[in-house]
């Protein structure tokens, strides 16, 4: 018995020691979990929340004047007593009813959350409280993580320690989501019914509370109906708690929904793409995050040309130029960039069509596409003239095999012949001519010549293809109006930038654009024989329909086909065009390319009518600086009209000279009859 007893006691104690460990282990977590919880929610930038979500960093353009202001999840930030009382209460009875007494959290989000956890494996559901999800929109990202919950908990606590309740909710509803691309309750006032947020009545408090449980789903533009239940459900809690009264309610529930839009997105993010890629290269080039950027009041000085940009934009958002979407709608997109070729400054830039949301994919610059025949100046003629060639070089253009893989290329025009000379081959975009002039000069010095450019070229494209713009990872139209920079400047390649110069709040320079000399990559004769060719290119050759009037450009223009088995028809089509003044490079295509999407018809038919408005609106904000060469087509009429004259009055010469040696002998033979 006794040893039965001393077994039992033993167990005991054993499962007791178990049990003690078991909350040792469970205290130790949760000490560390509220340090580290406490270090991050003291360390965070809560004390300056609320001025963080009222700042705003300005952009200056180019001649030294505001061309707007930096902003994500900003909206015009107005106080709590400038919002109605209906919006403040239908905010509060659909996201947080104990918001008031509340100490920033709720245990029945952390219920649902741990629940989640056993039944699904994942969190689900966001912030609970207005105070969470306020630290969910302004401190931390949106996904589902048991980290995120934690440091949630904790910056709660620490901002409803903080601030006022009054404050909180004047933050939580300057820094929501309305849909749309529309952050803040002042902008969406505006937005959807044209009144200021202190004139929002109970129908339109509820329809605009609505949208913060899921912006798309309930969004009274696309989906009335839903927007409709889901408002009437809101005025019907908000009489439930004593919010307004029945008949207000039943007033507020037989509204229509009414949209009204009072909004110019325009008025502080009017440049999206060209901020955007202003975020990006702070990010990148100076090591500035974006929070810093947007919250710290910075003044970034710019290389912008409002007009160059006002006059890209609008030619590039007219649709009719564009071709007609698909039958799913998918729109062909566009991308275009201007850069000045003297000093480096991107003076503008289009990302795509209908840009707007912050931050969104810029294919200016960061799509890489297949540069077609845009490729051949940099690869192929340049590093040509420098080898000696001259403008009427005679080329082969007939259908022949090149290099040890026997490359055989045709031309796009499908047309051929025995000789053509290299300004031809060049404006008329001939491929056999390209790809012989590289098999001649050799590979290497088109791979080296395409570097100096500022292009890689990785191994597996070194081959006769590159001629023809096959790279595999391709190039982004930001690299090719970089690269054609070097033809408007004398040969010389500059260091190409958004941002001159970044300075703080106080006027201390924070980051600077440390100007390098420009680069020669060839020479300034070799600049002037490209530039010849090149005209030809919009007078006589592949880009003459795109030639603005009243105006000399030169440049090239590409496009990559589709596989035959889509049909006739182009993956890319590029434009590329520069004066001494300005290169601009423009893109069009569809994002995924597939047998449904593509640009119908042969070379750049598509991107024509785009290139050419938006050349022709943006040329008369230039200098409109001349050339200083001429267009190889003159040059060479006037090398044959010479030759010609030339050689007329040879031949005048000889005649002359044989009259005059006849009349001599003439003369010696009847000088002997008569006497001395």
């Amino acid at each position: 018995m006794f040893r039965n007893f001393g077994r039992w006691l033993h167990a005991v104690t054993k499962q007791y020691h178990l049990i003690r460990l078991f909350i040792l282990v469970g205290l130790s977590v949760f000490l560390i979990i509220s340090v580290w919880g406490t270090f991050k929610a003291k360390t965070a930038n809560v004390y300056n929340l609320k001025s963080s979500l009222q700042t705003t960093t300005d952009i200056i353009d180019a001649n030294g004047s505001k061309a707007g202001s930096l902003y994500s999840q900003k909206g015009t930030f107005v106080k709590l007593d400038h919002i109605s009382k209906d919006m403040q209460n239908a905010v509060i009875v659909t996201e947080d009813r104990t918001f008031w007494t509340n100490y920033g959290f709720s245990i029945k989000g952390y219920g649902r959350a741990f629940l989640g956890i056993l039944l699904h494996r994942q969190i689900v559901g966001g912030g609970s409280t207005l105070t969470q999800q306020l630290v969910k929109n302004s401190l931390l990202n949106q996904k589902q993580k048991l980290q995120r919950k934690v440091e949630e908990f904790f910056l709660a606590v620490e901002i409803n320690r903080i601030y006022s309740k009054s404050d909180i909710l004047s933050m939580y509803l300057n820094n929501s989501y309305f849909g749309n691309g529309i952050w803040g309750v002042q902008d969406a006032a505006k937005r959807y019914f044209d009144v200021n947020a202190s004139q929002l009545d109970a129908a339109q408090a509820a329809t605009l509370a609505a949208m913060l449980r899921n912006p798309s789903y309930y969004d009274p533009i696309h989906h009335p109906d839903h927007s409709k239940a889901r408002r009437n459900l809101i005025v019907q809690l908000m009489v439930q708690n004593q919010k307004i009264s029945s008949e207000s309610g039943q007033l507020a529930k037989s509204q229509p929904v009414e949209i009204t839009n009072g909004y110019n997105y325009l008025d502080s993010y009017r440049y999206p793409s060209y901020f955007d890629a202003v975020i990006s290269e702070a990010e990148s080039r100076y090591h500035l995050s974006e929070s810093e950027l947007l919250n710290k009041g910075y003044k970034i000085y710019t290389s912008l040309d409002t007009q160059i940009q006002q006059q890209m934009q609008g030619a590039l958002q007219q649709d009719e130029l564009f071709p007609a979407s698909n039958a799913d709608g998918t729109k062909a997109q566009v991308a275009s960039i201007a850069i000045n070729p003297t000093d480096g400054g991107v003076m503008a830039v289009m990302g795509g069509r209908d840009q707007n949301a912050f931050r969104s994919f810029n294919r200016a610059t960061q799509m890489r596409r297949q540069p077609g025949s845009t490729i051949k100046p940099l690869a192929v003629y340049t590093p040509a003239v420098e080898a000696g060639y001259k403008l009427d070089t005679e080329l082969p253009n007939k259908i022949t095999s090149f290099g040890k893989d026997n490359y055989t290329p045709k031309n796009a025009d499908d047309t051929y012949s025995d000789k053509i000379p290299m300004y031809k081959a060049l404006a008329n975009s001939e491929n056999i001519p390209a790809v012989s002039v590289l098999d001649k000069i050799g590979i290497n010095k088109g791979v080296s010549s395409l570097e100096n450019f500022g292009i890689k070229v990785a191994p597996g494209d070194q081959n006769l293809a590159l001629a023809l713009g096959g790279l595999e990872r391709g190039v982004t139209p930001y690299q090719i109006a970089r690269a054609y920079t070097a033809f408007a400047n004398e040969g010389k390649i500059v260091q190409t930038h958004f941002i001159r110069k970044i300075v703080d709040a106080q006027g201390v320079l924070i980051a600077a654009n440390r100007k390098k000399s420009p680069k020669p990559i060839m020479s300034k004769k070799t600049a002037e024989t490209m530039t010849s060719m090149m005209l030809g290119v919009y007078t006589q050759g592949t880009g003459q329909a795109a030639q603005p009037a009243n105006y000399q450009i030169a440049g090239k223009t590409g496009s990559t086909e589709v596989p035959r088995s889509y049909g006739i028809g182009t993956k890319d089509q590029w434009m590329v065009a520069y004066t001494p003044d300005i290169v601009v490079s423009t893109w069009l295509g569809y994002d995924k390319t597939d047998a449904g999407h593509f640009l119908q018809g042969r070379t750049e038919q598509a991107i024509t009518p785009v290139f050419k408005t938006e050349m022709t609106n943006i040329l008369q904000y230039t200098k409109d600086s001349s050339f200083g060469v001429k267009d190889a087509n003159q040059i060479m009429s006037q090398n044959s009209a010479k030759h010609h004259a030339s050689g007329f009055l040879g031949n005048l010469q000889d005649q002359l000279d044989d009259a005059r040696k006849n009349v001599t002998q003439w003369y010696n033979q009847i000088k002997g009859i008569f006497p001395h």
